[in-house]
């Protein structure tokens, strides 16, 4: 569905999507790093529908995923780091577990 249009120029880093590496540039969002091997969708909707980033600039909340463990991190204004563990996010995003996760 996606493909790079060109090769990376600067350092490689690997992180983890859904247990599985992905190689991405140093300073990449990680919505952008992983549309490919995530086939367009970061997420799901309360209702179980697929969904992906959209506006790739933090307005949407579209893009909603669990970043090294902390959910509802969009991820269209994360950056990926190296050994960054990344993974889908099911239904609507519960405020709840993110407070419990930063107390």
């Amino acid at each position: 569905m996606f493909k790079k249009v060109r090769e990376p120029k600067g350092n490689v880093v690997t992180i983890y999507f859904e247990d599985q590496p992905v190689q991405a540039e140093e300073g990449m969002t990680v919505a952008a790093a992983v549309l490919n091997p995530a086939e367009g969708w970061t997420r799901t909707s309360h209702g179980g529908q697929r969904r992906g980033p959209f506006c790739q600039m933090g307005v949407c909340f579209e893009c909603l995923m669990t970043i090294d463990g902390i959910p509802n991190r969009q991820a269209c204004l994360t950056v990926v780091t190296e050994g960054m563990r990344v993974n889908r996010q099911s239904g609507a995003p519960d405020m709840r577990k993110e407070e419990k996760s930063h107390a």
